[in-house]
């Protein structure tokens, strides 16, 4: 793991400690999973503090794992231009989740996209709504027990 992202981790484990369930390294990739009640919280110290310094979020996406009690996944990936160094968190929902929009605006976008497809609705968000399907779209594609041919009422 680079040097400066094993000062960010050690910086995540001092500050959040046991909210802190997972790090991980894949491929000279971390990712850290994080209790839902501290997701904003983590992702506000990861802008701010300036070992950390992600100003840029990358993307934020889903993962649909329906038989489980908090069925999301919720997954962002953050980048630091000035440091170079980059780093994905993750966290499990049912279905809301505070929207990221107050740190990153990128994330109006994607937090839109993610409604959209998963149907995860972002607290907070200013502007909820569909950006992919047609607004009177049923259902939401991308979770895992939407229909492979669809709906019959077409």
């Amino acid at each position: 793991m680079k040097e400066s992202l094993q000062t960010v981790v050690q910086k995540l484990q001092e500050k959040f400690g046991d909210n802190i369930l997972n790090i991980a390294e894949f491929r000279d990739e971390v990712t850290v999973r994080v209790k839902k009640p501290v997701w904003f919280d983590t992702l506000q110290f990861l802008n701010d503090d300036p070992d950390c310094n992600f100003k840029l979020l990358v993307d934020e996406t889903a993962a649909d794992y329906p038989l489980r009690e908090d069925r999301f996944d919720i997954i962002v990936h953050l980048m630091s231009i000035e440091i170079k160094h980059r780093l994905r968190v993750k966290t499990s929902t049912s279905e809301r989740i505070p929207t990221l929009y107050p740190i990153w605006k990128t994330a109006n976008w994607l937090e839109r996209e993610v409604y959209d497809l998963f149907g995860v609705i972002f607290e907070g968000h200013p502007d909820l709504r569909r950006i992919l399907m047609a607004d009177d779209w049923e259902g939401f594609p991308l979770r895992k027990d939407y229909p492979v041919e669809g709906y019959d009422d077409f």
